[in-house]
């Protein structure tokens, strides 16, 4: 099980990104973070698998533990090797190599023949286009097929953990569907997700439950279903606002924060 505890983080000593969060992700679930841009959503999935200092960002308190193991810590390398990996936003695929070649690349730390080929039969499978164009350069794929990549070679390490970050992120309707279908067979097979989104009809479809992160603070968590039919996450996450049309046009009100669910 992945816990974080009264998590602080700061960039360059002064900007608060996160401010006491705790959560879990326990084994076998998937677990939503929603939120808007500048929430603290990214900077706690840096924080999670290692890659904090890249973005000159520092861990002020609390902890991060994935089962026995303490993360805080602990560099990218090792983190993978703990069984946790993170597909990050904007996909960041090899443009100028092959598909085939990104999926090796994913799996480059496992020296056993037998399970790269059975990773390599799993995300065929759950991505059957990779198949078809693995000797094409991964650039000259649509945005659809690099997030399928993405993850893909994430999945080439056999993570225990998958961190997706904002996977729908510029995709069509259409799309989203996909990936949401493919984040539920994943889970499905085995391994545990934490699905960092802002799109909730796709990230509440597919997770257990989820947390809503507002100005780097938990303001709501709680059974995924639950919180789908919460009247401020639908009209600030699924743009329900529960008035007529008539209403509407006469009603402007402020856009009003999560704040009044902080303890």
């Amino acid at each position: 099980m992945l816990s974080v505890d009264s998590l602080q983080v700061t960039y360059g000593g002064a900007v608060e990104a996160v401010r006491g969060v705790s959560m879990e992700v326990p084994d076998g679930a998937v677990v939503a973070v929603l939120g808007s841009n500048g929430a603290g959503k990214s900077t706690l999935l840096r924080t999670i698998s290692g890659t904090l200092r890249l973005h000159r960002g520092r861990v002020d308190a609390g902890t991060v533990r994935f089962g026995d193991l303490d993360l805080t810590r602990r560099d990218p390398g090792q983190i993978v090797r703990a069984g946790v990996v993170q597909v990050p936003e904007g996909r960041r695929i090899f443009g100028r190599l092959t598909v085939e070649e990104n999926l090796r690349a994913g799996g480059m730390g496992n020296r056993d023949r037998a399970a790269k080929a059975a990773a390599v039969a799993r995300v065929h499978d759950l991505f059957p286009v990779l198949r078809e164009r693995s000797g094409q350069r991964a650039g000259l794929l649509s945005g659809g097929e690099q997030q399928m990549l993405a993850i893909g070679r994430a999945l080439m390490a056999s993570p225990r953990l998958l961190l997706l970050d904002e996977p729908s992120l510029g995709l069509a309707p259409r799309v989203i569907g996909q990936i949401g279908e493919v984040v539920a067979e994943i889970n499905r097979q085995g391994t545990s997700v934490l699905l960092v989104e802002q799109n909730a009809t796709m990230a509440l479809g597919v997770a257990s439950s989820a947390y809503v992160l507002d100005v780097g603070r938990v303001s709501l968590s709680g059974d995924a279903r639950e919180l789908a039919q919460s009247d401020e996450v639908q009209r600030l996450y699924l743009g329900h606002t529960g008035a007529t049309p008539e209403e509407q046009r006469t009603e402007r009100a402020p856009r009003r924060t999560l704040s009044r669910w902080t303890a």
